[in-house]
């Protein structure tokens, strides 16, 4: 039978660059969405040389659609192309391409939509008009898209999925009302479930608290004990999802931490990996069931925002040479194959040093050459076969709420006790801050003004130190008797919560603290999420360096640039010390924040 072929080209100038509209034009999912096209069901078979063969299953109307997914090519910002080769409906084959040109301060988008029929019922299709009905669709979403990047409109598509039912609608308004009573609403309640009955089923896949709060301009700890809230009021369920280091997808999914395994298979880049909770462990948040039910499968697998941390993805025949326009900017970046294969790093500069070197791979061995002119990027595939060439950033997802973070947010621990590791398991914590603090001469206190008036100030002295470690973004671990202690994962809010401990007036009690920050073992310990290692025993040995109302940090810990930065206005004294269980001398820095004479000594 005779194929047609159809073949239609759309243009547009716009007064927005293409670095502003590509991450709105490139998000092929949240195109497709808001274009009407149904999700699909995806089945990835492993091919013998250690490839994935995608195939896509689905039906739009009454036809029913299978096809072989071909990996995307792109290079960010300039423009996209994909085919789909289809086994069943009523087109063999389909390739959109979009492309978008600096012009005039502006953009040129073309999008090129290449249609083959497969049959008299394709050929109809053709005939009656199909590509101009889609490019009036197109047309319709990509000027949208536009006006969001110009900041005349809050959402890129003027999506409205089906309005709640009055019984959906009650019901979310008590859940509001729930969470603002507890606490952790900070006025935003009824937004977020706004947001989760209104939004695209793409922003509800996986809700990111941290991606949400840039969104919304609001400040990122609000937001994460926002969506922690709405889980206990019953707006949201959260999941822990096992990142692949490479393609960033979660290939491993639980609902509780002690369901989470302690490694998983990503089919799609055919790599075995473990957990890092510092890293690829990741809290993320969906609408609960009673709020909005989500549709199953994919809107588009594998599109370039789906990615966006690659930045050219490029699939050359065998021992094929190719140029490409624009270079990536600078920034540690990962040079592979989408299909098995080596790796190679490049901190790459820009091009103040020289040209984007070559990038060459036999599919084995990735091999950097000699630098491209200025401007270009040149890729050689060495192999017999196709490959995938990728050029990726190494750095980790911007947005990824990790459940280091989480894990040391005191709402989290408030709200979640009942989340820790299965027993017996423990995870490695790249880098944790742990602070120790204690109440000096507290025995002395308690004969001082008397048992009820010291538990009294105790209590007090606790209540005032959590609000500070929760307001740095920190967690109380545990407490020992008058000990506390508590973690943080950023630094230098650890040195800002040790700060306002110390600044909170109080009569009749002085606080020792010690900092140290490093690598630590996470573990269940009398049923809370605990750390172990000898930077938790080296924290606690500072503590006791301490002469009250000073803080007493690691030198580890005060070289940290953000630490520095923190407390280079402070004065500071440099110490070493023998300290019990570690064999050589301990270097620390001493910050004196009163006088040392006005110590007040209760001992």
């Amino acid at each position: 039978m005779m194929t047609k072929t159809a073949r239609r080209t759309w243009t547009w100038w716009f007064d927005q660059p293409p670095d502003r509209l590509w991450p709105i034009l490139a998000d092929t999912p949240r195109f497709n969405e808001a274009l009407g096209l149904p999700r699909y069901q995806v089945e990835e078979i492993p091919q013998p040389d250690g490839t994935l063969s995608r195939i896509g299953r689905g039906s739009i109307g009454r036809f029913k659609l299978e096809w072989e997914e071909r990996p995307f090519q792109w290079v960010a910002p300039q423009g996209f192309t994909q085919t789909r080769l289809f086994r069943l409906g009523p087109f063999s084959r389909i390739s959109p391409t979009l492309l978008l040109t600096p012009e005039r301060g502006g953009s040129r988008v073309s999008y090129t939509l290449e249609i083959h029929s497969a049959n008299w019922l394709g050929q109809a299709l053709l005939t009656l008009g199909f590509l101009e009905r889609t490019g009036r669709g197109f047309e319709k979403l990509i000027r949208s898209a536009a006006r969001f990047a110009g900041g005349a409109t809050p959402r890129p598509f003027d999506h409205k999925p089906s309005p709640p039912t009055p019984a959906i609608a009650e019901r979310v308004a008590g859940m509001v009302t729930t969470l603002e009573d507890s606490g952790n609403g900070h006025g935003l309640s009824r937004r977020l479930a706004d947001h989760l009955l209104t939004a695209q089923e793409v922003d509800l896949t996986r809700v990111r608290p941290l991606a949400l709060a840039r969104s919304w301009g609001e400040p990122p700890r609000k937001v994460v004990e926002l969506c922690l809230g709405a889980v206990k009021a019953g707006l949201l369920t959260l999941r822990w999802d096992l990142l692949c280091p490479r393609c960033r997808g979660a290939k491993a999914v639980a609902s509780t931490l002690d369901r989470l395994p302690r490694g998983a298979h990503c089919p799609s880049c055919n790599i075995d990996y473990g957990r890092d909770f510092a890293r690829n462990v990741e809290l993320t948040f969906q609408p609960s069931t009673t709020v909005r039910t989500l549709s199953e499968g994919e809107y588009c697998l594998a599109g370039p925002m789906t990615t966006p941390h690659v930045h050219v993805q490029q699939t050359l025949g065998p021992s094929e040479v190719r140029t490409l326009e624009g270079v990536p900017p600078p920034g540690p970046l990962r040079l592979r194959t989408l299909e098995p294969g080596g790796s190679a790093d490049l901190d790459w500069s820009g091009e103040t040093d020289g040209g984007f070197p070559l990038v060459a791979t036999d599919g084995e061995v990735v091999t950097l050459g000699e630098p491209a002119s200025p401007g270009l990027i040149l890729l050689e595939n060495r192999a017999n076969h196709p490959l995938t060439v990728v050029i990726e950033s190494r750095d980790w997802v911007a947005d990824a709420l990790t459940a280091h973070q989480v894990t040391t947010l005191q709402a989290f621990r408030d709200m979640f006790s009942d989340e820790v590791l299965r027993p017996g398991d423990e995870v490695a914590i790249g880098t944790v801050t742990l602070m120790f603090t204690d109440l000096k001469g507290s025995t002395a206190l308690y004969g001082k003004v008397g048992d009820a008036s010291a538990y009294h100030m105790v209590r007090e002295h606790f209540a005032d130190l959590a609000k500070a470690v929760r307001e740095n973004d920190g967690a109380v671990v545990k407490t020992i008797g008058d000990a506390v202690m508590a973690a943080f994962a950023d630094p230098a809010q650890a040195i800002q919560a040790a700060l306002a401990i110390q600044a909170a007036p109080r009569d009749g009690l002085v606080i020792k603290m010690g900092l140290h920050a490093g690598p630590c073992v996470a573990v269940t310990l009398n049923g809370r999420l605990d750390y172990f290692g000898s930077v938790v025993n080296l924290a606690a040995r500072l503590e006791g360096q301490s002469l009250g109302g000073d803080i007493v940090l690691s030198e580890t810990l005060a070289a940290d640039p953000a630490v520095s930065a923190v407390i280079s206005s402070l004065n500071s004294v440099g110490e070493t010390a023998v300290i019990k269980g570690f064999s050589a001398p301990i270097a620390f820095r001493r910050l004196v924040l009163v006088p040392v004479n006005s110590y007040t000594d209760l001992s």
